[in-house]
């Protein structure tokens, strides 16, 4: 309970310094980034003046589980053959975005990193994808398998991998989004000084508020947002109980926590259809509940970092990090305007922000260049999520297994070859490059 009300005081301060501040509000940093910086600096790692527990670092392992029990449960019914259709695109290009920042950043640890630095992990290369694509949320996950195979120092790298990548997403972003501004290829702004006011301060003015969800029950029977809660809650106790028993009966493999929640999660919707209970499951209320915790996991995972074993990989972490940028700018020049057959640059900014920090990160960037989001970027990303997350699920489950297998060169062989066939069928079958005149027109003179 004390951690809960220090990370919730830093968050509070983190609120108030993005409203005040004019420096800050220019960053676009997160109150949850602000807080967790003011947390590692008074924290243990710090000045050690903040009375945190000794359990600060094991928060992130159960916020993950909670954030991957929201996604499925309360969500719409789709069929995936009409969903394919519409979001065909916006599919390819998260799945290209997931697999080569993972192989890449493996790849390029295996050929590079590990002849350098004779001492690092055969996987050093999987923190870039661990902290860039996922955030913080998938760094505490892929962080926790490392750990169960041996490698500890993992979670403090991933963290502060994913710290980085938030920071390269606002600060190139920005230069991304005041470059293309200036070069007129935005299509619904014109100058970067015309962002409304609510994107710098934080703060929603009266008349642009909306609705955080719907009640669906009365409260004379259970408050609602109670029976959101529980089910969550509900969900993560059996998949933990599911995880241990695992653990007992395959004591050789590590099964992670979030991927079992994200599987009963799966099964509890599937349920509450069939019972047609579903319809008093509101998915804003849901999707709600995952963003506090990821708040909270944003803040708790960077006051938690060790900067001692930061410093000890700061030279190959500089180089990593170095070519993650470089590869993330790559996706965003070359592969972004290929893919997309319409809005590609309003389309490949949320990709550079999800890709290089997190999805809200990325729906920061758009609204920049997107203020009214006519591009329909976030309803193609959440229609092609629902194919996306499989993928993404399997690479952050198995990685850890596979390294901990001592199969750290199938990693980036697989994810690369899974890249390229996406790339394959696009040019196979004429989809590639149909917004090609768009890249030249990028680099004329304006």
């Amino acid at each position: 309970m004390i951690d809960f009300s220090i990370i919730s005081g830093l968050l509070l301060v983190g609120t108030i310094l993005r409203a005040k501040v004019k420096w800050i509000q220019a960053l676009f940093l997160p109150a949850s980034m602000l807080a967790g910086f003011i947390g590692l600096a008074f924290g243990p790692s710090g000045w050690n003046l903040l009375p945190f527990s000794k359990q600060l670092g094991a928060y992130p392992s159960l916020l993950i589980a909670v954030i991957f029990a929201a996604i499925p449960i309360g969500a719409a019914k789709v069929h995936l053959s009409e969903v394919f259709q519409r979001v065909r695109n916006m599919f390819s290009y998260s799945v290209i975005l997931i697999l080569s920042m993972w192989g890449a950043g493996a790849l390029f640890g295996i050929l590079f990193l590990s002849p350098l630095f004779s001492d690092l992990p055969s996987g050093f290369g999987l923190i870039l994808g661990a902290g860039f694509v996922g955030g913080h949320g998938t760094a505490a996950a892929v962080g926790e398998g490392f750990a169960h195979a041996g490698w500890k120092e993992a979670e403090d790298l991933a963290m502060t991998s994913a710290t980085v990548g938030i920071l390269v997403a606002v600060i190139g972003g920005l230069f991304l989004v005041k470059r293309s501004t200036e070069k007129g290829k935005t299509k619904f702004i014109t100058s970067f000084k015309d962002l409304p006011s609510e994107l710098q301060s934080g703060l929603i003015p009266k008349h642009k508020r909306s609705y955080m969800g719907v009640e669906t029950v009365s409260p004379n029977s259970i408050d609602p947002l109670v029976l959101h809660v529980a089910v969550i809650a509900f969900v993560i106790g059996v998949a933990y109980w599911i995880t241990n028993l695992l653990s007992d009966l395959i004591p050789a493999v590590s099964f992670p926590l979030f991927s079992i929640a994200f599987v009963v999660g799966l099964l509890f919707q599937s349920l509450s259809r069939k019972v047609k209970a579903d319809d008093y499951i509101d998915q804003r209320v849901m999707e709600r509940i995952g963003g506090t915790a990821t708040d909270f996991l944003v803040a708790i995972g960077i006051a938690s970092i060790n900067l001692n074993v930061v410093m000890d990989y700061a030279l190959p972490l500089i180089i990593l990090f170095a070519f993650g940028i470089l590869w993330a700018y790559i996706l965003f020049r070359f592969v972004g305007p290929n893919i997309f057959k319409d809005f590609w640059l309003e389309k490949s900014i949320f990709g550079w922000g999800w890709s290089t920090g997190t999805v809200a990160m990325g729906l920061a960037l758009l609204r920049i260049v997107d203020p009214e989001l006519k591009s329909k970027t976030p309803e193609d990303y959440a229609l092609a999520y629902i194919g996306v997350a499989p993928a993404e699920i399997a690479v952050i489950t198995f990685t850890p297994i596979l390294f901990a297998a001592g199969l750290t060169w199938v990693i980036p062989l697989v994810l690369l070859l899974g890249t390229a066939i996406i790339i394959g069928i696009y040019k196979y079958t004429g989809w590639w490059g149909a917004r090609k005149n768009n890249i030249d027109e990028y680099n004329m003179p304006s």
